[in-house]
């Protein structure tokens, strides 16, 4: 029997200095899902926060049998807390969302019919609710993205996105590479798709991006994306007692 409950939702949710908005997103993602009668579990990982939100979460993980909470021992970033939370999840799918509450939770619902027949299904947001630096650089990024990697995907900066357990099960992180979920999803020949959400201005806390972080550190990344998409192995075999032909991708 597997390890998984494939009928069970894991909402892996990051979290660094929000919070104002854990309680909140908490009773937003609880009164969704419950309503919706959908098995789940909300995990967050904290990233070693540093204005008592710590605290906050540890008393969310005491009230509420579905939330679990993990604490970064020192700030490791999105990534990591994104892989920290895949291999703590044990559901059969897998929800990411970010923790400043601009993102609606009811939109897992929009997701959550075509994660029955796609590997990856992305957020995309209709209108964004940021400001004009942090709009600029990631429209930019969106554009050089797409040129170098293909995946044809117009929003792979929302957080919102459903992953299957065997695409997860693949995924191997490295610091940066939540980034580019859909190419990465897309290099293990998983498949992709995209899905309007709404997007809100943020109203608490402060944004952890701008564009130098956002852009040039992307723009490196990007070549390690580039490079591992070029290098990865494909081949199909059949075993002598087979007539079947059998993909791989690694």
């Amino acid at each position: 029997m597997s390890q998984y409950n494939q009928f069970l939702l894991s909402v892996v949710i990051p979290i660094h200095n929000e919070r104002e908005s854990v309680s909140l997103l908490t009773e937003q993602v609880i009164h969704i899902l419950s309503d919706a009668q959908q098995p789940y579990e909300i995990i967050f990982i904290d990233d070693a926060s540093t204005d008592g939100g710590d605290i906050i979460l540890d008393e969310l993980d005491k009230t509420h049998e579905s939330v679990r909470v993990f604490h970064f021992v020192q700030r490791c970033g999105q990534t990591a807390a994104f892989d920290a939370g895949f291999k703590q999840a044990r559901g059969g799918r897998i929800v990411t969302l970010d923790g400043d509450l601009q993102y609606d939770p009811a939109d897992i619902l929009r997701l959550l019919p075509l994660s029955e027949n796609f590997d990856l299904v992305c957020g995309r947001r209709v209108t964004r609710n940021d400001d004009a630096i942090r709009g600029i650089s990631s429209r930019l990024a969106n554009k050089v993205r797409n040129c170098v990697t293909k995946d044809h995907v117009q929003d792979t900066g929302c957080s919102l996105k459903i992953f299957s357990r065997s695409l997860v099960d693949r995924l191997q992180l490295f610091d940066g590479m939540h980034r580019f979920f859909p190419a990465l999803a897309k290099m293990y020949g998983c498949t992709v798709t995209e899905c309007d959400v709404q997007h809100f201005p943020r109203t608490y806390g402060e944004s952890k991006y701008g564009i130098w972080n956002r852009l040039w550190r992307g723009v490196v990344d990007l070549c390690a994306v580039w490079w591992m998409n070029r290098r990865c192995l494909r081949y199909e075999y059949r075993s002598s007692t087979s007539t079947q032909t059998k993909k791989e991708t690694s």
